[in-house]
This record gives structure tokens, sequence and C-alpha cells, in this order.
């Protein structure tokens, strides 16, 4: 089967904490809808999302995967992410893909890190939170409730109850039963605060509830149900557990008659052009439109070749559609239109807006590419979600000579369908730096590198990204000059550097007059600015946030040209930032670490013994604490292992970038005398 009309499909992503339950709740959703004959485990390592060897061996998903199933004549395409906090990434790429977010939570572990910085990721879709795992022994759903409305607003209102000992629910919105008894709040009292927070976006139909009171029927709650999802006035609530099926037929009612479809939710932010320049451009849901679709997964097989996942926003597909990949001028045939459930390909027709689709081995398409049948939508882009910066390093090196181009290969496919890897060459450090968001991230990838192109390497800690700047403003100027017979060099150039403010980077500002140094020669100018804010000055870092403004100069009718150019103003921008008070600036992480109450004391001594400030605490569920703290980089290694040591294996923790600031004296003295002690070397 295959959707007909885009009206008839809801596409969500199942998002949230590792541990709450995603993927056995994708089992029971399928195995209930009878998309699958029975629900596979997570243990068995037999579920249609986690079918990659690496998943089963691990016991996580590590991948996102897309499912379907058919419910009440509604098409529901389902993405299952990842959730620890390793491959945040990876589950943010789905939310262009989707209408709705459903933020799935553990209802005995409650709202944990990786939730919030979901919800706040997908502020501008519609949410959904399933509290799954009802049926977990000791759940106070009064105070979990609580705390979900303390983390994410009031706008967050329960659509069905569970029964006590999460035997089950009772549903407050379509039916609502009166005389149930839930496990807490009322039955009356949720349908009657959920259908005062509907009617609030609708005046007309406002009026009409004060008429007419509780006798409001679902059908006329239903466009202004799918407004306050749009408008985050309401992120329904309800409960679930997937083990024994507690709520799942319920969940899939409400999936099919509450979400949103594709001409429902907030429409997709697409522009045209590139930066300052680009302009917002609309993608309607016409079927007999141009085809406009959006590459959001990637998944590189050195066997089965390149498969892109992609969302059709507007046209039809068919295996006879020629597509181009962005502003390529040669298109591709569609050739083999795939509809994807788990690990299995089926080949369609058709596909219509609204649905998700795939094509496989089109070695042009990768993510986040736009997919267009016409050159009148060359250009466009869509508008990503903010990633988390890559903060965990290592150093690799094939342990094999002559495998460094393999390497090189290898690492640009998994930076295609990874947005949370990078690769940096550090020329400085002469070494290849792979950066994640965690030790694990790093250690599947390394394990994906050995078993997908038989890679073994050698690794270590890589230098840490320090970067430098300046405390004050100063003027240089500096005259180049050679004469060694026939034509000489000469070049000066007289310049002023500024602060920033944090995170500006480096701006270069021409104020040059009067034509003291030739229009030709700003380039070489601005060339030679480059290579010493890469270089940088008071310990071989990088410069930033900082203005170099050229002001003044001369140059000689004979003997000027580019290279003394490029060596007067390298040499003046080092001289001028000499004087500015240089500073060396480390790189800071928030890190977040949920331990037991009983380790806290611990924690918060190995916290500061690594420089770190707590900056809040939070208490998620009894006996439980969140520590959020600010921890240099530089004293991250190791912290992982001893998290796992003082909390017996239970401790997690979450690492985000934050922000530069100035790194202790001792520091900056240390780094400066060693930058100075291979100059000499050099010498």
């Amino acid at each position: 089967m295959t959707p007909t009309s885009v009206r008839d499909i809801r596409n969500l992503s199942l998002l949230g904490q590792s541990g709450s339950g995603k993927t056995t709740l994708l089992e029971k959703l399928l195995a209930t809808a009878g998309a699958i004959g029975a629900p596979g485990s997570v243990e068995k390592g037999d579920t249609v999302s986690d079918f990659d060897p690496q998943e089963k061996t691990f016991g996580h998903s590590l991948n996102t995967a897309l499912a379907h199933l058919e419910w009440a004549e509604h098409w529901v395409n389902l993405l299952d992410t990842p959730g620890l906090p390793d491959f945040l990434g990876r589950a943010l790429a789905s939310l262009p893909a989707v209408e709705t977010a459903v933020v799935v939570i553990n209802a005995a572990a409650g709202v944990e890190t990786v939730t919030r910085r979901i919800m706040d990721a997908a502020a501008d879709k519609c949410r959904m939170l399933v509290v799954n795992r009802i049926d977990a022994p000791g759940v106070d759903f009064g105070a979990l409730m609580e705390h979900i409305v303390a983390s994410f607003g009031k706008e967050c209102l329960p659509i069905n109850l569970p029964l006590a000992g999460g035997a089950g629910v009772v549903d407050c919105f379509f039916k609502p039963d009166y005389d149930a008894v839930p496990a807490f709040s009322s039955v009356r009292e949720a349908h009657d605060r959920i259908v005062d927070q509907v009617v609030e976006v609708d005046e007309d139909l406002m009026a009409l509830y004060l008429e007419q009171g509780e006798s409001l029927q679902p059908a006329q709650l239903h466009d202004p149900f799918e407004q306050a999802l749009r408008e985050g006035h309401l992120i329904p609530v309800c409960f679930t557990s997937a083990r024994s099926g507690a709520g799942v037929s319920e969940l899939l009612d409400i999936l099919g008659r509450l979400l949103p479809d594709p001409t429902e939710g907030n429409p997709p932010h697409f522009l045209k052009g590139e930066g300052p320049a680009a302009q917002p451009v609309e993608a309607t849901t016409a079927a007999d439109q141009h085809v406009i679709a959006h590459v959001f997964q990637v998944s590189n097989d050195p066997f089965r070749g390149k498969l892109g996942l992609f969302r059709i926003h507007q046209g039809t597909v068919t295996p006879a559609t020629q597509l181009f990949v962005g502003d390529a001028r040669k298109p591709f045939k569609v050739g083999h239109l795939l509809r994807i459930q788990g690990k299995t390909q089926t080949e369609i027709t058709v596909g219509i807006p609204g649905d998700l689709c795939a094509v496989a081995r089109v070695d042009e398409i990768h993510r986040d590419a736009v997919l267009h049948d016409a050159h009148d939508e060359d250009h466009f882009h869509l508008v990503p979600p903010r990633y988390p910066q890559p903060v965990f390093g290592l150093a690799l090196q094939p342990e094999k000579h002559g495998d460094e181009q393999k390497l090189s290969d290898a690492l640009h496919r998994l930076l295609d369908e990874d947005p949370c890897l990078s690769v940096e060459h550090d020329t400085q450090a002469k070494e290849t730096v792979i950066r994640g968001l965690g030790e694990v991230h790093l250690k599947v990838v390394l394990e994906q590198l050995k078993t997908r192109w038989n890679l073994t390497l050698v690794t270590r800690p890589p230098a840490i990204p320090y970067r430098e700047t300046i405390a004050g403003t100063a003027e240089a100027r500096y005259r180049h000059k050679k004469q060694s017979g026939g034509a000489g060099q000469f070049g000066e150039v007289a310049l002023r550097v500024e602060t920033l403010e944090r995170g500006a980077g480096v701006v270069f500002a021409d104020e040059v007059k009067g034509g003291v140094i030739p229009g030709n020669f700003m380039p070489a100018v601005e060339k030679g600015v480059h290579q010493a804010v890469i270089e940088g000055v008071m310990a071989g870092f990088p410069l930033q946030d900082l203005r170099v403004v050229v002001f003044d100069g001369k140059h000689h009718a004979v003997d000027s040209n580019e290279i003394s150019f490029v060596t007067a103003a390298r040499h003046a921008v080092q001289e001028a930032v000499q004087a500015a008070r240089p500073v060396v600036l480390e790189p800071l992480v928030t890190l977040t670490v949920r331990i037991a109450d009983e380790h806290f004391g611990g924690i918060s001594a190995e916290l500061s013994g690594r420089r770190g400030r707590v900056t809040g605490t939070d208490a998620p569920q009894a006996g439980v604490t969140e520590i959020t703290s600010l921890v240099p980089m530089a004293e991250l290694e190791g912290f992982e292992s001893r998290l796992k040591s003082i909390s017996g294996g239970d401790g997690s923790c979450a690492i985000a970038f934050s922000h530069y600031e100035p790194a202790p004296a001792e520091v900056q003295q240390r780094l400066a005398r060693e930058h100075a002690g291979k100059r000499g070397g050099e010498q």
C-alpha cells in the first residue's frame, strides 16, 4: 500500500533520552497496526529499526530508522531516533522531515537532559509528549506531571490519564469517561483544561463553548487543536506502556485523528540564495507543481552503495522523474523509488507530497540536499536544525602505511551521515582530528572505520583548540623592503587591531584613502592579515574576536608586488597584536551530570579538581540530581571513566560546547613558553 492523499499522511519523529523505550514503543505500534506480525525486542536484536549489526551489539539505537504503518485510513511515517546524548545530532537531523516531534519520557526516570534539549530544538514543530513505561513500580504520576509542566510550561496537558499501576489509560478528549478513577487528577479536570486551552486560539469557538459548555465535539475542536499545536499553545501528553501495550491503540488513534497532516503543520523554512541575500520561499503541498524534496539522511554501505532518505514537500516523484541535486546542472533519473521499513526496501511507483521515500546508488546525493526537477528551484536550501558543536576529539593515524587516502575517503562519507562529526587537519600539530559529542560517539565512529572500511588506526588525545585574542586596541606600521639587484620588494602597511565581542570571529576593514596602497594590492594585504591570524602571535593559536583595520601604507611604482604586501601586513598584525595585550582563550563546555544523590559529593569534588564551576542543580526525580557545570575542555580527558567509577556505572553525562574565555595566567604562560621553545627549535 501507499498513501494516495497528502491529507492521509502523518509524519512524526520519536525522540527522547536513551532508555525511554522509543524502539520498543515503535515495535508495539507496528504490531498493533498489523504492519508486523509480532513486536521484536532490543534484547533479542530483532527490532525493525535497530537492524545495524553495530546497534545489535551495542544494545542502543545509533542511527535514525524509518518505518511506516496504516491505522484507521491514515498513513503514518515514523522515525525512530537515537537517544544517547552522543548521538543527539543524528536525532535532530530527523526534524526537517516531520510535522510532529513525539518526545518519549521514561515514567520512572522523569525529565532527563536529552529530553530538555530536544524539546528546545523542536520548538518550531508541533510537539507531543508520550510518558512511556507507566507500569514501572513506584511511579508518582502527579509529581511527574508537575515536573513536566515546570520544565516545559503549562501548555503541557494530558489528553489521557493512566490507571492505577499503569494497567491502562482512560480517554480525556474523544469520549471522556467521567466515572473512571485514574492514578492522578480526574478525567473531568483534564478534559476541561485541554478544551479550555484549545478554544483560546479561536474567538468564535470560545463564544460557542461558553454557550454550549462541555458539549463541544472533537470535530469542532480539530482545526483550533492543530492551530494550538502549531503555535506551541498546546503540548498534549499521553501515557503508554510499550511492554504491556497499555495505551498503544489509544496513541494510534491520537496520531491519526489529532496530529497534523503535511498541510496543517508549520511550513518548512526554505530559502533561495546564500547568506544575507537569501530570501524565504514557499513550498506548497500541490502534487502538480515542480518537485521540491529534501534529503534528511544519507547512509553509505561499501557493498550496497549510498542510500538517501528524502521528504517530498511539493510535486510528485516517480521512477521516471529526473531530479537535480542542489545546483547541479545535470539531473539523475530516479529509476528505483523506494519505500523503507527498517532495513527492508520496497520499490514503489509514486511518491506524493508529504511522503518519505528513498533513492539508492546516487553518488551525488548528500545530506541536506534539495532535490528538484526544474532550474527554477536552483539555490534552494532548507534552514537546518541548530546542531550541538562537537567537542570531544581524537587524533587519528592509519596503522598501515598507505591507508591515508582510504581514511580520508571513509571520513568524507561518515561526515555526510553525521551532522555532529567534524574532521580537522591541524597543520600546526600535523594531525588529523575527528571531533564528536562524546567518547561513545567517537568509539562508534572508530568501529565503523574498522568494520566498514577495514581501517586499523592509532589514536591519541588531540591538541586542545586554544585560541588567541586581544584585550585592547593598538596600531602598528611595518615596511618590507628588500633590494638584491634588479627588481626589489617594497610594501608598507599601517593597521589597527580592535577588540570584538566573544564569538565575532575576525573582521577585515579597508580604510585606506588616496591610493597609498593601490586597490590591486589589497587582496595581498588581506592575505597577509589572514596568515597572521592563522599563525597566532602569543602562543601559536589562531586569533579570533578582533577587527583589523588597514588605514595607511606606501607603495613603490617599480618594486611593489604582492609578496611585499603579504609580508608587510603579516608583520604589522603581529606587532599590533603584541601591543594590544594578547590573551590565550580556552574552550569551555557545558557538562550536565545525572547521578544518584549519594554520589553528589564525589562528583562535585571531581568537577572542582577539573576547574569546573557548578552553574545549577536539578532534581528530576527522587534520589537523583542533575549537576550542570562549566568545565575547560582541556580538563575533560578521562572524565567519563571517572564518572563510571564514582557512580558504580549508573551516572550519565551530556556535553555541549559553551564558549571561549581567557585561560588562567599560569596556563597562558605555559603555552607561551612552549610556543617560544618550538620557534627556537625551528630556527
